[in-house]
């Protein structure tokens, strides 16, 4: 079965789109969190962020910085959230590698989706040692 994006692509759902080349294509997001959102969409579906080829992703990251330019130059927005959700538990609603692009603003009332915590006694360094790279 076809994503949503792949039926975008192939032009089977109507999309505004911004930009697209041989890698990507970029459209404003039909559910916005402010208006002029984008999404940065590989054209072909990887899954998600760890699925993608490393070629791939850097061009994808070098349009989603592009968008960014344009946001703050034609909409004037004073701040972005670059934002990729990699798999359901992290809020992924379609299963396709896509970058957000969302223009944001002093004062606009919107926050990141994330709520800040805080570690317990040693909990930092034990994270630390099975993150470590």
């Amino acid at each position: 079965m076809a994503t949503v994006f792949e039926m975008i692509i192939n032009g089977d759902i109507p999309s505004t789109r911004l930009y697209e080349d041989d890698e990507c294509i970029v459209i404003l997001d039909i559910n916005p969190v402010q208006k002029g959102h984008a999404l940065v969409i590989s054209r072909k579906c990887y899954p998600t962020f760890t699925d993608v080829p490393m070629e791939t992703l850097s061009h994808m990251m070098e349009i989603a910085r592009k968008v960014d330019m344009k946001q703050r130059e034609a909409l004037h927005a004073e701040g972005t959230n670059i934002m990729i959700n990699n798999s359901p538990a992290s809020g992924q609603e379609v299963p396709h590698l896509h970058i957000h692009v969302i223009p944001r603003y002093a004062g606009d009332g919107k926050t990141p989706a994330m709520s800040k915590g805080t570690y317990g006694e040693g909990e930092a360094a034990e994270y630390g040692k099975l993150l470590h790279l």
